[in-house]
């Protein structure tokens, strides 16, 4: 993995994702030539048509990270990314047709962003048929050592051996401290020099997965592998790193307190975010009032009732706020208290379902931004009862408003459902990770990543 702004990426990603930049660059410098010559220009110096270049494969770049082209459905499947992709380079090009509106002559001529939309989606899935054909993801997957051979152990087995996985369990040594439970291990009296095996199988990280830590840390060992260069990890920063969660069945107080993460750098990035928030809040609000009154009227005549949907939730530091959204459900939907969202869910009107699908009923919510109630990115918040609930029945649940509430979250992203108990877990883990990871460009991530789950709204109830 490696580390970009306290956030980890795959070495296959990172490295396929530097790749396509510099295809992109490469395609759009094609196109040129392609163009000029056909009309009988000549191709200029390559320096005066820089801006140009970069720009376009900057933008088409970031479009593809938007949709999930470095997704790991994306990366399994070619007929699947080639999808992702048109939509991608088809985006791209809208961005930069944008760009040359407001700018005029910023970008490449209109013949010319035909042909580089072309050769891009060519080239791009090219390097996709190669890399999954000479390569392979094995190729870029670390080598890890796992000490400890109880039910941690195995779960590290299970998530190695999962489709997209980064690392790949070369040995597990059983350290005595529990019942094995993966029948591969080896028992540590038969290693010998642990530093020296460690070298042998070429390992870049050791994971220390014990069932019981008291009495039984191997610090001999874990020295030894420390003084020849190699990674120590323990097994919660490990699963954080590698699933982007935080772990709650492994989580302890001491391991929140002494891990990195919370930082007190934020409050200095907190105020540009809160810049972001009022200006583009602003903007989409004024851009988007005719969809808010053409849809407002539309909930109007599909079902009786008011326009909008007020309800109080729970925001920053347990303090509550009026959210307000385009109503989607039946005015009696909650006449026996809050329930949670169903799918298929009877409540929803007709209008609604469309708004919901479309995401058109979220847009009010921006008030809520511009008053500075929530932000764009940040965990979702819920309705006062749900979070009684939640706070009883889950640990930690009170952490994740530590963090203003946002439109949008690395939860809603990455685990798009959330209707019941053991959603919310799932969800709380990932709200974790914000709240403990969070810097401006995992909040850039985020906004990019949402557009794929607008696009493709498989999470939308």
């Amino acid at each position: 993995m490696i580390r970009v702004f306290k956030h980890y990426f795959p070495y296959n990603v990172v490295l396929l994702s530097l790749i396509d930049l510099a295809l992109l660059f490469l395609a759009g410098e094609a196109a040129w030539r392609l163009r000029v010559g056909q009309i009988g220009s000549s191709n200029g110096p390559l320096v005066d048509r820089l801006p140009e270049l970069s720009g376009f494969a900057i933008i088409v770049w970031l479009a593809m990270i938007s949709v999930g082209a470095y997704g790991p459905e994306a990366l399994r499947s070619i007929r699947f990314g080639t999808a992702r992709l048109l939509v991608a380079v088809s985006l791209g090009v809208l961005g930069i047709s944008l760009v040359n509106f407001f700018l005029p002559g910023a970008a490449f001529w209109r013949s010319v962003l035909l042909y580089a939309m072309v050769m891009a989606m060519l080239v791009l899935i090219g390097n996709r048929l190669l890399a999954s054909r000479t390569l392979g993801l094995e190729a870029f997957k670390r080598n890890i050592l796992v000490l400890g051979a109880g039910e941690r152990a195995a779960r590290l087995k299970r998530l190695s051996m999962q489709e997209g996985s980064g690392f790949a369990v070369r040995s597990f040594i059983d350290l005595g401290d529990c019942s094995p439970v993966v029948a591969e291990a080896i028992p540590r009296a038969s290693v010998g020099d642990l530093g020296h095996f460690v070298e042998q199988r070429g390992i870049g990280e050791v994971v220390l997965a014990l069932q019981e830590r008291r009495n039984a840390l191997p610090l001999k060992d874990l020295l030894r592998v420390k003084t020849k260069g190699v990674h120590v990890n323990d097994f919660s920063s490990f699963l954080e790193r590698e699933t982007g969660r935080v772990d709650l069945d492994t989580l302890n107080p001491s391991w929140l307190i002494f891990s990195d993460g919370f930082s007190a750098g934020r409050r200095i990035s907190a105020a540009g975010k809160r810049v972001f928030d009022i200006v583009v809040s602003l903007l989409i609000l004024v851009i988007g009032l005719p969809l808010i009154i053409v849809f407002g009227l539309a909930v109007k005549i599909d079902s009786s009732g008011p326009m909008f949907f007020r309800q109080q939730r729970v925001g920053l530091y347990g303090q509550t706020f009026e959210i307000v959204k385009l109503r989607s459900m039946r005015t009696d939907a909650e006449a026996h208290g809050a329930k949670w969202a169903e799918e298929n869910d009877p409540r929803i009107t007709r209008v609604g379902r469309i708004i919901r699908k479309i995401r058109v009923d979220e847009l009010p919510q921006l008030w809520a931004v511009l008053k500075g109630n929530m932000s764009f990115v940040g965990p979702r918040p819920e309705v006062p009862a749900f979070v009684d609930e939640l706070e009883r029945e889950l640990p930690y649940y009170a952490e994740r408003h530590e963090v203003k509430p946002g439109i949008t979250g690395w939860a809603q992203i990455n685990y798009p459902y959330g209707a019941s108990i053991e959603d919310a877990r799932h969800k709380l883990e990932y709200d974790l990770y914000y709240a403990k990871n969070y810097t401006p460009f995992l909040d850039l991530l985020i906004l990019l990543q949402t557009a794929r789950v607008i696009l493709w709204p498989d999470g939308a109830r």
